[in-house]
């Protein structure tokens, strides 16, 4: 499909945008440009009616950079590029079931992460979307200085380590890795490689502390920021339907996958693409 058949348009005014009439499978240069430009712009994308196999899905993100393989979620058998995002009909606990951006405990975060629906339920499982550009330009201007002279250390100890949310739940058995666990420290405000603009650069998932301060001290700001990053006019939720194919800035956006759908299953396939260290 050539550049005159893609469509790239708003899903909501405060975050996302759907890319219409391109295939995944086969992206011509002038759909690559537009992609770049609608994932540089708006930080999350969507598509639909894809039909991409699991080599596909790779070739794709390759385009893109190197593949960052998960320490912590189940492989897909065969590709140890995909990560598996699964709940089962019985499991009560679901994976990244509140805001956060993938990797930030990284000391080099994660660029993107595009997730392919596989198994959906009869209804429910969005996904919301929250756009940390705009967050960070809501802010008033005294509140700006204060963070753009701060950074703030990023953890998955209590996420993914042996004493960490997913081994004591419903989710323990198919979780690895709880003695790579790790943490970085990062700019509370950064200047994002590909579009120029300011975002703010912390999460409610793996954000502890700010570096110097406790994390008491720390907690009264974090919650305030935390509040006001997920104002709705922020945000977006993405209804999936099969063949929806979800690619987002985690240097950029936040996600939350909401936990509606007991007793369905659930099966993504995600590939997270490699970053470098953040400015």
């Amino acid at each position: 499909m050539g550049l005159e058949t893609t469509i790239v348009r708003k899903l909501t005014p405060g975050c996302g945008a759907e890319v219409l009439g391109v295939d995944l499978a086969n992206p011509s240069n002038s759909d690559m440009e537009t992609i770049r430009a609608a994932y540089r712009d708006y930080g999350v994308i969507f598509f639909r009616d894809q039909n991409l196999t699991a080599e596909e899905h790779i070739a794709f993100a390759r385009r893109w950079g190197e593949i960052d393989i998960n320490k912590f979620f189940p492989a897909n058998g065969g590709h140890p590029e995909i990560a598996e995002v699964r709940k089962e009909k019985n499991q009560l606990v679901n994976v990244g079931g509140g805001w956060h951006t993938d990797h930030s405990y990284d000391q080099e975060p994660a660029m993107g992460s595009i997730l392919v629906a596989r198994e959906l339920p009869d209804a429910g499982g969005d996904t919301l979307f929250a756009d940390m550009y705009k967050a960070y330009e809501a802010l008033s201007p005294g509140l700006k200085k204060t963070l753009e002279g701060l950074r703030a250390v990023h953890s998955n100890a209590h996420v993914f380590g042996a004493a960490g949310a997913y081994k004591s739940s419903d989710q323990a058995a198919g979780f690895k890795g709880e003695n790579l666990v790790g943490e970085a420290v990062h700019p509370v405000v950064i200047t994002h490689p590909l579009s120029g603009r300011k975002a703010l650069y912390v999460n409610p998932a793996f954000t502890t502390h700010f570096e110097g301060w406790t994390p008491m001290e720390s907690k009264p700001l974090l919650d305030y920021l935390y509040v006001h990053a997920s104002r709705p006019e922020f945000t977006c939720r993405f209804e999936w339907r099969d063949g929806s194919v979800a690619f987002w800035d985690n240097r950029a956006t936040w996600h939350f996958a909401v936990n509606d759908y007991h007793g369905e299953k659930r099966l993504m396939h995600r590939i997270t693409i490699a970053g470098g260290p953040l400015q």
